[in-house]
């Protein structure tokens, strides 16, 4: 089991903003929700545990995990080594084995980051990610500091970054010296400490900490300037009823005594769902990959078509950031069906139900649909163009 704690418990007055930084937002989302879709998104966490300042915790939800990654909150303490360690105490109360740290100041970590972290800890009990030093690095003089000491060898020196992973043994030897008054700045300093190698993963030069006004300037341009790589989808499907069944939509079997006529199972939800996010990706739509000329497709079900269709959009380094449907159809009522096609449709995108809307419209007597021969289903959904999680 793989618990993430994200360190959230202070508050940046350095920053000057005049509220946690934490809550501060970034395109529209806040600097803490951004990092807590990282480890979301990312496919190798079971469990994130945020740790959070105690006007906070229990309070509002104030992050959540559209992909549905287990959420826990934690009060944090005075420093920030002791909310890390109230957050080990949570995640050691259900047993990980591997347990990741990083700092919500940073919400620009790639998934793929953090998995390597993950699995360099597996394998030497403690990592930490890293990036090379720019410029030379000149160590001040002892006594006022006024000249120049010496200069560093700047091809070994590195600039630490979270995430930092570790094996629940390692970082519990951390926590121990920590609580003993041994002071560090981060978990991987408390585990050099404790006798334990810290092995080094390449970091991403984009894994920024904001902590100054600067730092947020920075962060704000790269956010205006990645924020139109995200992508839009179009779905749109209709099937005529005919007497029987079974009648399907979002992979749910629901109750009626007419059925709809296709190739496949007729689900028009998922069809509709199917070619928003290829059409999001550029990648054809359902009769390109799914033909109802091939007999490999009769009867098919339509929610492992689309997750099929997930799976092609991962694969082109996309992931669904979320979806929207409408059914328009006078009979059967949508409503009572809602909550079991969101939890369908998002199992099969990889996604949180949060991030699934489905609602139900009639056409007014207008056309086949408002005459009852027809329901149709119209899609839109939204991809993040960031590399898929593991690549």
């Amino acid at each position: 089991m793989v618990t993430a704690i994200i360190a959230a418990g202070g508050v940046g007055t350095r920053l000057g903003a005049g509220r946690p930084k934490q809550l501060v937002r970034l395109g529209g989302v806040t600097i803490l929700q951004r990092s807590v879709t990282a480890f979301d998104r990312c496919g190798r966490v079971d469990e994130i545990v945020l740790v959070l300042p105690p006007a906070l915790a229990g309070g509002p939800a104030l992050a959540e995990t559209p992909a549905g990654t287990p959420l826990r909150v934690v009060a944090g303490g005075a420093r920030r080594q002791d909310s890390v360690a109230r957050g080990f105490e949570a995640a050691s109360a259900r047993g990980s084995e591997v347990v990741v740290v990083h700092d919500a100041a940073r919400p620009f970590c790639p998934p793929h980051l953090i998995a390597r972290t993950i699995d360099a800890a597996r394998r030497h009990g403690a990592a930490a990610a890293a990036v090379p030093v720019q410029d030379t690095l000149k160590q001040r003089s002892v006594g006022e500091g006024r000249f120049v000491g010496r200069t560093l060898a700047r091809d070994r020196i590195v600039q630490a970054q979270t995430p930092q992973a570790f094996r629940a043994d390692v970082l519990a030897a951390a926590v121990r010296l920590g609580r003993a008054g041994v002071e560090a700045t981060d978990e991987a300093g408390l585990a050099e400490r404790a006798g334990h190698r810290v092995a080094l993963v390449e970091g991403d030069p984009w894994n920024v900490k904001i902590t100054t006004e600067r730092d947020l300037a920075v962060a704000r341009g790269f956010v205006e300037e990645t924020m139109a790589t995200g992508r839009v989808g179009l779905g749109y499907d209709l099937h005529r009823f005919e007497a029987g069944g079974p009648l399907r939509l979002g992979g749910v079997l629901i109750p009626h005594d007419r059925g709809l006529v296709g190739h496949s199972d007729a689900d028009a939800v998922c069809h509709a769902v199917t070619d928003a996010i290829l059409g999001a990706a550029a990648a054809g739509d359902i009769g390109r990959h799914f033909p109802d000329t091939d007999p490999r497709w009769k009867g098919a079900s339509s929610i492992a078509l689309l997750r099929s269709a997930a799976g092609m959009v991962r694969s082109r380094g996309f992931a669904v950031v979320n979806v929207d449907v409408v059914v328009v159809t006078e009979h059967p009522r949508i409503a009572p069906h809602v909550e079991r096609m969101r939890e369908a449709l998002a199992a099969a995108l990889g996604i949180g139900p949060s991030a699934v809307g489905v609602k139900g419209k009639t056409g007014e007597g207008v056309g086949p649909t408002g005459r009852g021969e027809a329901l149709e289903a119209h899609a839109v959904a939204m991809l993040d163009a960031a590399p898929a999680a593991g690549e």
